[in-house]
């Protein structure tokens, strides 16, 4: 004889532990959203929050202890919860984590910066502060001091391109692009090891005049020339990703090679 199923009892005015824990979260993001509460804001008690929305404390504490480890709220001891800007590296890293075991994300996140920054050098040609030349201008000293170093020099690059953005002053382009750094910094490195693996010293100097025709277009407020020679720069990536899926076929006639000039010494 089967026993029947017993029933989701919850107390009178109170509801399952993960609707009430969805409840909380999604009250807490809609005024965050809404701009109800704002960075330095104290939140309401728990015992104040748990009334208001008919759910139980403990709820309410997992809800602000989520909110707190994805950096939105502070929970400090005898003052309360407070609300923070979010370290957008934090975003970073689960996005890259969230692309790990996708095949060729790379070359899809490619192509979502290329829309990105072509937006952005547009905006930075209206809105770059003299702040902002110096700081793209410092980048291009590095990476042309770099140029030999795919490490230092990836991320040389990565710098130039993260000051092109912010002179955008578009907060949403620039913290899309910092949920990309992790990814963006690799791409950089891996695209300069190429190039010192070919040991191109016409790419080198590619790579430093590209950045060099990019500040000037910047500078010069040019949004058509900028958005020219930034596309133009991304080809460069296009070309080396190219060279790098020819690379296996290159290496495999070197034991031929090497077993003809055994039989010629022999």
């Amino acid at each position: 004889m089967t026993r029947p199923k017993a029933p989701n009892i919850t107390r009178a005015g109170s509801e399952p532990q993960g609707s009430g824990f969805s409840k909380v979260f999604d009250f807490l993001r809609e005024q965050l959203l809404d701009g109800s509460i704002r960075n330095g804001d104290r939140l309401l008690p728990e015992r104040e929050l748990a009334l208001q929305l008919g759910v139980s404390r403990p709820i309410v504490r997992e809800a602000l202890r989520a909110l707190s480890m994805m950096g939105v709220v502070e929970i400090r001891e005898r003052v309360g919860t407070v609300v923070c800007r979010p370290d957008v590296s934090v975003l970073g890293d689960v996005f890259a984590f969230s692309l790990a075991q996708v095949p060729d994300a790379i070359d899809d996140v490619m192509q979502a910066r290329i829309a990105l920054e072509c937006q952005a050098i547009r905006l930075a040609c209206q809105r770059a502060t003299t702040a902002d030349i110096e700081r793209m201008r410092d980048a291009l000293d590095s990476i042309e001091a770099t140029v030999d170093d795919a490490t230092h020099g990836g991320l040389a690059d990565f710098d130039f391109h993260l000051a092109l953005v912010r002179a955008s002053k578009s907060d949403t382009l620039i913290q899309l692009y910092g949920a990309m750094a992790t990814l963006l910094t690799r791409s950089h490195r891996d695209r300069r090891q190429l190039v010192g693996d070919h040991h191109d010293e016409a790419m080198k100097r590619t790579v430093v005049e590209d950045h060099r025709h990019l500040l000037q277009a910047v500078i010069d407020g040019d949004e058509d020339a900028a958005d020219q020679a930034l596309r133009q720069h991304f080809r460069i990536g296009d070309d080396l990703r190219r060279q790098k899926a020819l690379a296996p076929s290159r290496p495999a006639a070197a034991p031929a090679r090497a077993r003809k000039t055994k039989e010629t010494t022999q």
